[in-house]
């Protein structure tokens, strides 16, 4: 595990990206909890922002891809809705451990 960042890093309801092991992760914080996935469209197999740091919808309800407008369910990773829904992002392990958000390895894509 690595620390990555602290908890107050990452306003509510909106994401951040770091690197870990080489590859993008977006950390994103969200109804009170804190999850981790791999930067990588199931889809395209790309990035999922354009921008640095933009990765949730308009009304900050959903991770969105800014390729094709994919919708993922922040606390699973789900895709409802989109050319891979279905699918599921990457979840990266993480732990808070006070108020430093810690990530273990990095799966990398199939």
């Amino acid at each position: 595990m690595e620390h990555i960042c602290n908890i107050n890093d990452i306003e509510h309801e909106s994401a951040r990206e770091y690197q870990k092991d080489g590859q993008p992760v977006l950390v994103a914080k969200f109804d009170g909890q804190v999850h981790a996935y791999l930067n990588w469209c199931p889809h395209l197999g790309i990035e999922l922002n354009f921008m640095p740091d933009e990765f949730m919808d308009s009304d900050s309800q959903f991770i969105m891809c800014a390729n094709h407008g994919a919708l993922f369910e922040v606390e699973t990773g789900n895709c409802l809705s989109g050319p891979c829904s279905g699918d599921k992002l990457i979840p990266v392990p993480l732990e808070v451990r006070g108020e430093e958000i810690w990530l273990g390895e990095v799966p990398q894509p199939a």
